[in-house]
């Protein structure tokens, strides 16, 4: 699609309004807080095509399985992230006319997310058809300081009447998911009431019984005058309050919306609409002027703290930073009950569930970019779902170890398609893999002995378990997975997840052993927790030293699976044009016995294990598999370009970088209007950070190794490591390393090490 966001350093900013393009921008508009987030709909009403979404992060709903056959072992139900109750709703009508940007002619819009300051701006003049003009503008936000409130301003000014406008400010809770299996509504009737200028609705999940209280207060100002309420009503799930006022030519009436939106996840049912009285009493006071300075100030020491930098390239600055403001709104790790769905707070796809995204790529963005509590947060998440995850493996059929899932909200599976949630076994690696990142960036080894070794002894278990012993050729092999590669399902011996399960048994041991010396008495207190016996670590060692990974000698390459070279190997640029992409155009039989690539398979372990191979080693295996991979999954430019940075292909790790860094805001997978790619916008942070900055962490020392592309004059970009903040700026001729802490810090630049002093800058030619 051609792009048609205008470039902007620190804005994403719509011109002039197209109707086909409104629900790509009601994903790409949204905004959040880490809390609850939502979709950039229009304040008044619409009858256009529009995908209403107003989520809060926990809140879902076991929509039960939709399948044409049944296996045993399927979930009983698919978890969804629930469309809550709109709290954003005016209903105006203007001399008898309602306003409906889908009704009226649009004479003038622009619709601008700010990402410096937190909070979405839209203006626009319209012509009802009674011939009435009126020019709008709306701002509003979700509070960051203030995580349960949401706050309008909404102005109305006629450009060339005199007349009278009712306003209907609501609230509905009779919402149904777009996504719903069998388009079942999820919520049930509690209590809903109006008087004066406040309406408040409660509602429940008709499974589960979570309760959400929204409350909200209205305002209406015209002239400088007050305007009172002069009705309220209420129905089923529904709210309102409604005022009269006049309109005089080239007068402004504003209207004030504050909501507060709370649930029984962080309080009791029966103090629910006591709190939502007291958290908008709060914000009502404080008023939407500071409530706004608040949130600037908040995102400022966000950005103080993520901001990446890009001198020369306006596009790819926009696209970064979009990424960047995404991932922050999504999840501030301030409650480890929750995780980060592949959508975020901005669409219904994927349910809103956890997947192996947040261990493979979103860690590493909290890691450098927050407190050290936030990540770990993350991996306390999936110590708690422990016991279900359990319980997965039980259900398909295995008798010890634990079994993550590949959709959940609560640690049960939750995902129904049968290649992925029975075979596509690699994410156990990735939660591993998060633990192992976690520790050797933090140096946190504390934690391995508190929770970390649990999980990794139950996960070892279950790849002990899962492989099998061939005697003909004393080796172990898996047999019946699917790899990252979801184009190639049901194969025999994926080489990834041969390696992961390898490296997360060898990475179990060594962990053990590391208790073992530094902690003898904690570590006998988990060998008798788990009934750890040594037959089962002297197992692990002789599947670690016996498991099979195709190779073939002649290429130098690690075969994808067994028979990988029997299929039509051909690149994708032989293909004609009219093929791409793949899953639009060809049928799944036939993309299956393809040699084409999803995304990164192999090459997804030539990027966690990175140190184990050496750079001929990764370059074979690039060259080899790249031209056969289609990127059809989000998750995958940001993989190659991190290894193209690597291995010095600057063109092509710079074309993937801004294919990951643009995905939405050019819509290259044209699925945008289902909601923002929010996990891959985390690969599109390392992309920057792991590619062109070349960062890594080697045996909990920091080490550089930057390029820069041409296309920019210059990139910086800022981490956390060790108690340091670093400012990292890179130009074609220097690296300038600037602490902006107190704390010294050794950092290896070219494998030479540079002490920078706390609150200085040390420089280094670019080489």
């Amino acid at each position: 699609m051609k792009p048609y966001l205008k470039e902007h350093p620190w804005s994403i900013i719509e011109e002039g309004f197209d109707k086909t393009k409104h629900e790509i921008s009601e994903s790409v508009f949204s905004i959040g807080n880490g809390h609850m987030g939502q979709r950039a709909n229009f304040e008044e009403s619409y009858t256009g095509s529009s995908l209403q979404g107003s989520y809060m992060a926990g809140v879902y709903y076991p929509d039960k399985t939709r399948v044409g056959w049944w296996k045993n072992g399927y979930p009983e139900y698919f978890a969804k992230v629930l469309n809550a109750t709109n709290w954003i709703g005016l209903k105006l009508v203007i001399n008898g006319t309602e306003l409906d940007l889908n009704t009226a002619e649009v004479l003038d819009f622009t619709r601008e997310l700010n990402m410096k300051e937190g909070y979405l701006y839209r203006t626009f003049t319209a012509k009802l058809s009674n011939g009435n003009t009126i020019k709008v503008e709306a701002t509003r936000f979700v509070s960051i300081t203030m995580k349960e409130i949401g706050a309008i301003e909404y102005k109305i000014t006629p450009a060339n009447f005199d007349g009278e406008i009712d306003i209907t400010s609501y609230l509905d809770g009779d919402i149904i998911n777009s996504d719903a299996n069998y388009d079942e509504k999820f919520w049930a009737e509690v209590n809903q009431q109006a008087s004066g200028n406040e309406a408040l609705v409660t509602v429940k999940t008709k499974k589960l019984d979570f309760y959400y209280t929204s409350k909200m207060q209205t305002f209406v100002e015209t002239d400088g005058n007050i305007i009172k309420p002069n009705a309220t009503s209420t129905r089923e799930k529904y709210a309102d309050v409604t005022f009269q006022a006049p309109l005089t030519q080239g007068k402004t009436t504003v209207i004030y919306k504050y909501a507060a939106n709370v649930t029984n996840r962080d309080h009791d049912n029966d103090t629910l609409e006591a709190v939502a009285t007291s958290k908008l009493t709060d914000a009502v006071a404080i008023g939407f002027s500071a409530l706004k300075t608040a949130q600037k100030d908040a995102w400022d020491k966000k950005w103080q703290d993520s901001d990446i930098v890009i001198e020369g390239d306006v596009s790819a600055q926009q696209g970064i930073r979009f990424n960047i403001f995404q991932m922050n709104q999504t999840y501030t790790g301030e409650d480890a009950r929750l995780n980060i769905g592949p959508k975020g707070f901005t669409g219904e796809k994927y349910g809103g569930s956890t997947y192996w995204d947040t261990e493979a790529y979103c860690l590493p963005f909290y890691l450098a970019t927050a407190d050290e509590r936030i990540p770990r947060n993350l991996l306390v998440y999936r110590h708690n779902h422990l016991e279900k995850a359990k319980e997965n493996a039980k259900k398909l059929g295995f008798t010890k170890g634990a079994l993550y899932p590949m959709v959940t909200m609560n640690g049960e599976e939750s995902h129904n398609e049968w290649e992925i949630t029975f075979e596509e076994i690699h994410r156990n690696g990735a939660i591993a893999y998060a633990i192992y990142d976690y520790v050797n960036y933090t140096g946190d080894k504390d934690y391995i002995g508190e929770l970390g070794i649990e999980v990794l002894v139950e996960i070892s278990r279950f790849w002990e378990e899962r492989v099998h012993y061939v005697p003909r050729k004393d080796v172990y092999m898996m047999h019946g997975v699917t790899g990252p590669n979801e184009y190639d399902n049901n194969v025999n011996n994926n080489w990834y997840t041969n390696r992961i399960a390898s490296w997360t048994m060898s990475y179990t041991l060594e962990s053990l052993r590391d208790l073992k010396a530094s902690n003898k008495e904690l570590y006998t207190k988990w060998i008798d927790q788990l009934e750890l016996k040594p037959e089962e670590t002297t197992k692990w060692e002789s599947i670690i030293d016996k498991m099979y990974y195709p190779v073939d000698e002649a290429l130098g390459v690690f075969l994808q699976a067994d028979n990988f070279l029997d299929k039509e190997i051909m690149k994708v640029s032989d293909l004609d044009p009219k093929h791409l992409p793949l899953n639009q155009n060809w049928s799944w039989d036939r993309i299956l016995r393809s040699c084409f690539i999803k995304q990164a398979d192999v090459l997804q372990g030539m990027h966690f294990l990175n140190h184990k191979y050496d750079l001929a080693t990764i370059k074979r295996n690039f060259d080899f598999y790249e031209p056969m991979t289609v990127h059809e999954s989000s998750l995958s430019p940001c993989v190659h370009s991190i290894l193209a940075c690597q291995l010095g292909y600057q063109d092509k790790a710079y074309d993937m970088y801004l294919r990951t860094a643009r995905l939405d805001l050019d819509n290259y997978n044209n699925d945008t209007e289902d909601g923002c790619h929010i996990t891959s916008m985390a690969g599109t942070w390392m992309s920057v950070i792991q590619g062109f900055g070349g960062m890594k962490v080697i045996d909990h020392e920091l080490h550089l190794r930057p390029f820069i592309p041409g296309q920019w004059d210059s990139f910086s970009f800022k981490i956390v490591f060790r108690g340091a903040r670093l400012n990292i700026r890179v130009t074609q001729t220097q690296i300038e390393v600037t602490n902006e802490t107190a704390v010294d810090l050794d950092v290896k630049i070219f494998d030479e090490t540079v002490h920078v002093s706390g609150n200085d800058t040390v420089t280094v030619a670019t080489k």
